[in-house]
């Protein structure tokens, strides 16, 4: 499982046209699924997420968490982010989780995320998505669970 987080001042998710998630300041995550994740690493890497401190305290210093800031998050589903790139010139996806298991692992770590924290939103598994973000620093973070 890899996350990509950016922080960001304001994030948002169309289809067809449709505003269908948005959030303000706080981090808007690409999920990509791999065929060995599971339920625990998606519990794992959502509290991670939480609890990762990239935004500044009064000193200017990463020492603050999303839950620290109660940051908006944008969970979106990335495919690509499965691909294998070690060789070759076109990215292979031997290593996705198969579409119906990643949809699965996706809707649980939402779910998860919406138990725990306030200010969650979401693009839609699958869709054909329109992603526009207002990037904090840059600032530009993987995980991997």
């Amino acid at each position: 499982m890899k996350a990509l987080l950016q922080r960001v001042r304001s994030a948002s998710v169309e289809i067809d046209g449709q505003c269908v998630g948005a959030i303000e300041q706080g981090l808007l995550i690409f999920l990509g699924l791999e065929k060995h994740d599971d339920e625990a690493a998606a519990e794992k890497l959502m509290a991670r997420i939480l609890a990762y401190r990239v935004f500044a305290d009064g000193e200017g210093r990463m020492n603050k968490s999303l839950s620290d800031i109660n940051g908006g998050v944008l969970l979106v589903s990335q495919f690509t982010l499965a691909a294998d790139t070690k060789k070759g010139l076109r990215p292979g996806f031997s290593t996705a989780a198969e579409p119906a298991r990643a949809e699965q692992l996706y809707e649980f770590a939402l779910a998860h995320l919406r138990s725990v924290h306030a200010a969650v939103a979401s693009g839609r598994f699958g869709g054909d998505m329109q992603v526009s973000l207002v990037n904090d620093g840059p600032v530009t973070f993987m995980l991997e669970a």
